[in-house]
């Protein structure tokens, strides 16, 4: 299976467990799972603040891959990157990331956790949208499989309820 057709069926099952009508028992995690899942979150778009993506992706597990999906064009279109294509990754431009009122389930060792996000490049509006993490429990700690992320702009997405970053 190619890596993009096991990233797109990861993406669809963070997507019907987020969407789903019922939240099984186990789903009914402890508020340290959903917080460290969170802190992970909030550390990867720490690193993309940075520009650090050897560190973004020092969270990913090793086949673990990053999909976005924007209009262009009047098309939707995605693009696929591998841990190894974000390490590489350069970057001159001075980038904030920042998530805000997630929405986190857990399921045993499966955790999704759904961010909103509002992104600013050289101090200057980029683009909204929503970062859709989907992690694994493995060794005691969370380890993204995949981030997917919407690229849009008002009113589709919503910019950070504390206005511009300072």
């Amino acid at each position: 299976m190619r890596t993009s057709s096991r990233a797109l069926i990861l993406a669809g099952l963070a997507s019907a467990l987020a969407f789903a009508p019922w939240q099984p028992a186990a789903a009914q995690s402890t508020t340290d799972d959903r917080a460290a899942a969170i802190a992970v979150a909030d550390s990867v778009l720490a690193a993309i603040s940075r520009a650090d993506f050897k560190a973004f992706a020092s969270f990913l597990l090793d086949d673990g891959v990053s999909m976005s999906v924007r209009a262009q064009n009047g098309l939707m279109t995605y693009r696929t990157q591998t841990k190894a294509q974000i390490a590489a990754r350069p970057s001159s431009s001075a980038i904030t990331e920042r998530g805000f009122a997630p929405t986190v389930l857990v399921s045993g060792p499966l955790a999704v956790v759904w961010y909103p996000y509002d992104l600013y490049i050289d101090g200057q509006w980029s683009h909204c949208g929503v970062d859709s993490f989907t992690m694994f429990k493995l060794e005691g700690r969370w380890r993204v499989s995949s981030l997917q992320y919407s690229v849009e702009q008002p009113p589709a997405c919503a910019k950070h309820p504390s206005g511009p970053p300072k």
